[in-house]
């Protein structure tokens, strides 16, 4: 089980929608910084500090190839995620099915 500060980083990590369209672009291949900023509208100082608070939750690794840095998504820490929401799936679930009941009996 996570620590609930790693917890609070993942769920911090993908708060924002930066963040998480950069863990698109990285799950589709390894990208340095340079061509990861190229997808957005900010600073390289901005998809930096994106980039940092991915790291730190544990969500991508960086390696350094010549004078680029290269992000690699790691997305392990991404189930506590799916376990968490999962208790919700099932409560909507179970709500949807009563009002399809429901809608049937009022047929």
């Amino acid at each position: 089980m996570a620590s609930v500060v790693q917890q609070d980083r993942v769920f911090h990590a993908i708060a924002d929608s930066n963040r998480r369209r950069m863990l698109d672009l990285l799950a589709a291949r390894d990208s340095p910084a340079q061509e990861l900023a190229a997808h957005f509208d900010i600073t390289f100082a901005a998809v930096s500090q994106h980039l940092k608070v991915l790291r730190k939750a544990g969500l991508v690794t960086r390696r350094a190839e010549g004078r680029s840095r290269v992000y690699r998504l790691t997305p392990e820490k991404l189930r506590m995620v799916e376990e968490w929401t999962a208790q919700y799936r099932q409560f909507w679930q179970s709500r949807l099915k009563r009002l399809g009941e429901y809608l049937n009996e009022q047929k």
